[in-house]
């Protein structure tokens, strides 16, 4: 089974799924750490990358044929990325979501484990994200036609993580996925 959780920048995926895999003892991917790593490898903040990528699209391209390919070649993992529902369309697709204020605080209490990016305050924050997904969708527009990024129609569950702790969505995640009557003997009760 692959679990593919996507969502807005700070609504939770890499959190949720770290959580998820280590409850299910499955492998973890976070797309948004090989595009950080990149970055940081570049010199680039996380913003600076994404702006180059919308002119050079290889990065972008990279992590999505990496997610692609995962999907193709291995089960039972979580993985993380904005567009991991598009690349692996079998898997059981989760969209977070959170009010943009949350998502925002946080982006900026979380900074010193994001080294590829810098904001100076909550404001600061919000509107880099704003920017940030702005660029996301133009990127994925011209990349793969997405005209509309996020697709809720496409995810089987939708979680509103502004209120909720980390083990509230694994627990929701694990409830939809028992539901299936298709997962494997971890999901039990």
């Amino acid at each position: 089974m692959i679990i593919a959780i996507s969502g807005e920048p700070g609504a939770g995926k890499s959190t949720l799924a770290r959580a998820l895999a280590k409850r299910l003892g499955y492998k973890h991917y976070s797309m948004g750490d090989i595009r950080k790593m990149m970055a940081r490898e570049k010199g680039l903040t996380l913003p600076e990358f994404n702006k180059l990528s919308e002119k050079d699209p290889s990065s972008d391209i990279y992590v999505d044929r990496y997610a692609e390919k995962l999907g193709r070649t291995e089960d039972n993992f979580v993985i993380d990325g904005t567009l991991v529902y598009h690349f692996i369309p079998h898997a059981f697709k989760v969209m977070l979501k959170a009010d943009e204020s949350e998502r925002a605080r946080r982006v900026f209490s979380d900074l010193k484990n994001r080294p590829s990016e810098s904001y100076s305050t909550p404001e600061e924050t919000k509107t880099r994200l704003r920017e940030r997904l702005e660029s996301d969708r133009r990127r994925y527009r011209k990349l793969y036609g997405i005209e509309r990024y996020p697709e809720p129609e496409k995810f089987d569950l939708i979680i509103d993580t502004t209120n909720k702790t980390v083990e509230e969505e694994v627990e929701e995640v694990l409830r939809a996925l028992r539901k299936t009557r298709t997962r494997p003997e971890a999901l039990k009760d």
